[in-house]
């Protein structure tokens, strides 16, 4: 597939929903990166996605359909771009 074929392909469409700080429900996922019990990496449309908190669970797993459920005591939800920044201080600085 070619790079031009890849950018025309549907995008999907990427949700997020937190019930009560329990449950989360993520909808846009294209794989999943890593899980455990304090950590959950999810790769989405939007970026790199890491949930954190405690006694996580995945109770539901679809990357055909790119949902994913993840149940416990939530703390955190951050994302990070897939494509790193170009330069950071030092690249502004020696421009």
């Amino acid at each position: 597939m070619t790079v031009q074929q890849e950018d025309q392909m549907p995008k999907k469409v990427h949700n997020v929903i937190l019930e009560d700080r329990r449950l989360l429900s993520v909808s846009g996922v294209t794989d999943v990166d890593s899980f455990d019990e304090e950590t959950v990496v999810l790769f989405t449309e939007l970026g790199e996605m890491t949930v954190r908190g405690y006694n996580l669970h995945i109770n539901k797993l679809s990357v055909e359909t790119g949902e994913v459920n993840v149940e416990g005591d939530i703390a955190s939800i951050s994302y990070r771009d897939e494509a790193p920044r170009s330069g950071g201080l030092f690249g502004r600085i020696f421009k």
